[in-house]
């Protein structure tokens, strides 16, 4: 009898440990894919999100910016689009993915109002503070930090990744974008003197790139009315990133591979180690498409040839893990 008391204290005690245990934040996504929405000011943004089935908790999260005049949300569709291949990824990887969608362009095409002043058929929304607040809201919710935050990016969606690094570069962990040149004339402000903070960065260009020049100038230009504003040439665009993540007059390490020989080239693949990484593919004889082994894209005039020696999706997944 004497005992009884410690034991109920013991009991108790371990009881209330139990109940005490912190767990992880409970997140209001299903498995599989979900249409969300998130406000900004009186507008409700729609995105999606992808949670791989049987998982809980998140390690980090990869936010996938859709190109501009195209099939918007719809390049998450599985075999439609190769940014659709992230799906894939994080089925074995585990993160949580999301596809956001930008507003609306001049023809009612879904796109990204980036940091272009000269873009007059562009999106015209607050994708910036939709992006932000999305940010924001997905660290509340899954306890992933900035750090472990990744944004992809193609086309239009790489010139909002580029704005989103301008104007807040510590909402992020790394960027990874495919066919995608600075804009020649930016916006005043942030778009303009934005951050100087090193981002580690992963890009992907093609040489023969009809949408986004290799040598700078006029966006999809098919009509001639250059009304989609101007970018820098691929090379300015690759050295303001050495300039910013510290590598200026740094010698990267080179390798040249061909895995496809009925594609449009070789690949040229330049890594640059550091605090602040950047991983740059150069594919020579390819077009504005995605890159990808697995989701092709027919050749077209406004597109190019497409390269099939890396799965984009891929690559950028192993160049963001490594952060962590």
């Amino acid at each position: 009898m004497r005992m009884y008391p410690f034991l109920l204290i013991m009991t108790l005690s371990l009881s209330c440990r139990k109940k005490e245990a912190p767990s992880g934040p409970s997140l209001p996504y299903p498995e599989g894919m979900s249409t969300q929405t998130q406000k900004v000011g009186s507008e409700d943004r729609r995105f999606l999100v992808y949670r791989p089935a049987g998982v809980s908790t998140f390690r980090s999260l990869v936010l996938v910016l859709h190109g501009g005049g195209g099939i918007g949300l719809g390049v998450s569709e599985i075999g439609a689009h190769p940014l659709s291949v992230f799906r894939t990824v994080a089925d074995t990887a585990k993160f949580l993915l999301v596809y956001p969608e930008g507003s609306l362009d001049s023809q009612g095409s879904p796109g990204w109002n980036d940091c272009r002043s000269d873009d007059n058929a562009g999106s015209r929304g607050d994708d910036f503070s939709f992006l932000q607040s999305l940010l924001v809201r997905l660290s509340s919710e899954t306890g992933v930090p900035s750090s472990r935050m990744f944004l992809v990016g193609t086309s239009n969606g790489a010139l909002m990744a580029f704005s989103m690094a301008s104007r807040a570069a510590e909402a992020v962990g790394a960027i990874a974008v495919s066919s995608g040149n600075l804009p020649m004339n930016p916006e005043a402000g942030p778009c303009t003197n934005g951050s100087p903070l090193p981002l580690p960065i992963l890009m992907t260009h093609g040489t023969l790139d009809p949408a986004m020049p290799a040598d700078g100038g006029c966006v999809a230009n098919l009509g001639g009315a250059c009304n989609r504003g101007r970018v820098v040439s691929q090379s300015a665009t690759l050295d303001y990133w050495l300039q910013r993540n510290r590598f200026s007059g740094t010698t990267p390490q080179t390798t040249t591979f061909d895995f496809n020989s009925n594609d449009a080239g070789n690949v040229e693949k330049r890594v640059y180690n550091g605090p602040h990484p950047l991983v740059y593919f150069r594919l020579i004889g390819a077009g504005h498409a995605v890159p990808s082994k697995t989701v092709f894209s027919s050749t077209t005039p406004a597109s190019g040839a497409q390269n099939r020696d890396i799965e984009f999706a891929e690559e950028a997944w192993n160049f963001f893990r490594s952060r962590f």
